[in-house]
């Protein structure tokens, strides 16, 4: 236990266990798109019942967000975080034991109410360990996990799926979530970080009314909401769209489908940098140039017949849209103080899951209503991108409001 406090004490080793934890949340809520084919053939489930199946995880994991973060702030975010994981882990290894569409959507329904106080949990965690000038690459290097853990989830995946079938692949990855309940809950201590204090003297203190009446939460939220829906119905729909519009193979698709999203996670990092270096206070910019190539990839994805051509422009998109992320996701942690951080964080991210409650839904609509043609889907995914650039340009003076609203002395 000696070696326990120093460990507990260490900023970098927290975030290497955060990323951890994020790797996993990913896994388990990522899996489920490449066990959709077998769990429809097996439960006879059309493409429309399985987005909604894919969507009921978002209600849950959307209408607890702002609990959530308020819930981290309130009683700290190791607590939250625990409690998080053990419950998400217990309903994964549900899933392998649905028997129905009913039961398939209560499970994952209550999954993504476990997951809920995650995301704003963690953000908080690394507002405690890491002072300001450095939050914004922290929590691109935690957040780069969203991306890895959406491409590591095809590869570990399709083989499980081949060797033990869907639902002990569901068993096996429940049961890796408890060994991280053991990890948080000994090395996650309360940190004794100097900024924190400074940060208390020099910040006026924002309330959840605060942020709920100014409009720059509301702007990033709507920005991370068009952002969101194209990313989720993206990882959501993308193995499917290559066994039945590419005509690849199980273990193929999976390969492929990882390729986007271990991409993703490597432009995160280097987003979070690249922002931090040379784009402090003209991040809206930063953010619409990288979201429109994002969305013009896409679109060169699904026109293109040529197979190495999708995949290269698959690529190419999820690289732009998850720098992205990581420069909407860096500007609450620049201009907000720590002790509202997880509030901040849950309704930035209640957007998100909004967007994740529909865009796997609506997508299954649209891909059944044309007779298993991916084409409207996917241009729904590109209007949404759209939405997201407008929200962006709409941000300077909301920033100014929010601005005042904190300090004098942040970042306009």
């Amino acid at each position: 236990m000696s070696r326990v406090a120093p460990l507990a004490q260490n900023k970098y080793f927290i975030l290497v266990l955060l990323f951890a934890g994020w790797i996993v949340s990913y896994l388990d809520r990522m899996v489920v798109s490449v066990a959709l084919a077998d769990i429809g053939k097996d439960l006879h489930l059309s493409e429309a019942s399985l987005g909604v199946v894919i969507s009921s995880f978002f209600a849950g994991y959307a209408l607890f967000q702002i609990p959530g973060g308020w819930l981290a702030d309130k009683y700290g975010s190791k607590k939250i975080m625990i409690i998080g994981i053990a419950t998400w882990s217990l309903f994964t290894i549900f899933t392998g034991f649905a028997w129905s569409l009913t039961s398939l959507l209560l499970i994952r329904f209550f999954f993504g109410v476990g997951e809920s106080g995650f995301p704003a949990a963690s953000s908080k965690a690394i507002a405690e360990y890491f002072p300001k000038e450095e939050r914004a690459k922290a929590q691109s290097f935690m957040l780069s996990s969203n991306a890895f853990g959406a491409g590591l989830a095809p590869l570990f995946a399709a083989p499980m799926m081949l060797w033990l079938g869907w639902r002990n692949m569901f068993f096996v990855i429940g049961c890796i979530g408890f060994i991280f309940v053991v990890l948080y809950w000994i090395f996650l201590k309360k940190p004794t970080m100097q900024g924190m204090q400074v940060e208390k003297h020099t910040v006026k203190k924002l309330s959840m009314k605060d942020l709920l009446r100014t409009p720059t939460m509301w702007k990033l939220v709507i920005a991370w909401f068009g952002l969101d829906v194209v990313l989720w119905g993206f990882a959501s729909w993308l193995p499917s769209y290559l066994l039945k519009v590419r005509h690849l193979d199980l273990l193929h698709a999976g390969f492929v489908a990882s390729l986007p999203f271990l991409a993703g996670g490597i432009a995160m990092i280097a987003g979070g940098w690249v922002v931090d270096k040379y784009f402090v206070g003209k991040e809206k910019y930063f953010a619409i140039v990288v979201e429109v190539l994002g969305a013009l990839f896409l679109y060169l994805m699904f026109k293109t017949a040529s197979l190495e051509l999708a995949v290269i422009f698959q690529i190419l998109s999820a690289f732009f849209l998850y720098v992205g992320f990581a420069c909407i996701w860096s500007l609450p942690l620049k201009v907000l103080p720590t002790e509202i951080m997880g509030s901040a964080a849950g309704m930035i991210n209640f957007g998100g899951q909004v967007a994740g409650f529909i865009s796997p839904m609506v997508m299954g609509f649209l891909i059944s209503a044309f007779n298993g043609s991916y084409n409207a889907a996917f241009y729904f995914l590109i209007f949404s991108a759209i939405i997201s650039v407008i929200a962006c340009f709409t941000l300077d003076d909301a920033h100014k409001s929010l601005h005042s609203k904190a300090t004098d002395t942040l970042v306009s």
